[in-house]
């Protein structure tokens, strides 16, 4: 992982999407890993990716062949099941974020209920963490759930961003001041419980260079808005832009701490 100063934050891409695009008409292309190796080669300091338990994009030799070619942190989001674990303790990501996960969604909808499943989570959380691997929570930004990733020692929460996100996308001020309000009340607690934060969905250009201002945050994790923009772009373009947005945002970060 490249080195960091205290006031880095790292960029985690998601190439979910890309497997989206191969799996819409089979065969192999475009090839997810090769994303993931673009995506180091732009900038990015990791990949994400998401088995899901229907195997709608992401598969596991996915999985296996980001872990085994790309020379970067993996991220593996996954649903806290007894089939997930086991894959996770066999391939041994760098990172697994546990996040809810249903069938029906078009996408993750919503942050983890760690706070309501806490005894539920607890072995998974466990047993991840026995093995090395860095346990992050995918939680809406709210007090009861920082409190429950404490409380299953868990070192990494992920703040659901996406209800901010969409209030600026609908135009609606109010909502979108108060999302941001309690994204930063979450991550400051967060960072108080010395639980490092992260953050991530919906984001763009402009949502994350907003997010990365935020001084406790440490990594945003960018998927669907990325493929989306190297349709025009190009990947490499996209990425370089990000990571543009994120500096930008972590400097007025500085200015206003100063």
């Amino acid at each position: 992982m490249p080195a960091e100063t205290a006031h880095s934050v790292r960029l985690g891409v998601n190439v979910d999407h890309v497997a989206t695009v191969r799996n819409a008409r089979g065969g192999k292309h475009p090839d997810p890993v090769r994303a993931a190796k673009a995506a180091i080669a732009a900038g990015a300091d990791g990949i994400t990716a998401h088995l899901r338990e229907d195997r709608r994009h992401i598969t596991d030799d996915d999985i296996r062949r980001i872990h085994a070619e790309v020379a970067a942190p993996l991220n593996f989001e996954m649903a806290a099941t007894e089939e997930m674990v086991k894959i996770a303790l066999a391939v041994r990501p760098h990172a697994a974020c546990l996040v809810p996960e249903k069938r029906s969604e078009r996408t993750t909808e919503g942050g983890l209920d760690a706070a309501g499943s806490r005894e539920a989570l607890a072995p998974a959380v466990a047993r991840l963490a026995d093995a090395g691997i860095r346990v992050s929570l995918f939680v809406e930004p709210e007090a009861r759930q920082i409190e429950a990733a404490a409380k299953l020692r868990a070192p990494v929460v992920e703040l659901h961003t996406g209800a901010w996100c969409d209030a600026l996308s609908r135009g609606d001020a109010g909502a979108a001041e108060a999302g941001l309000a309690k994204l930063r009340a979450a991550a400051t607690a967060a960072a108080k419980l010395g639980i490092e934060v992260h953050a991530g969905h919906g984001l763009d250009f402009t949502t994350a260079e907003a997010i990365a201002a935020l001084p406790e945050i440490r990594e945003l994790n960018i998927g669907h808005f990325l493929v989306g923009e190297a349709l025009f772009s190009g990947f490499d373009a996209a990425i370089r832009t990000m990571r543009a947005a994120i500096a930008r945002g972590r400097a007025n970060a500085k200015v206003r701490a100063a």
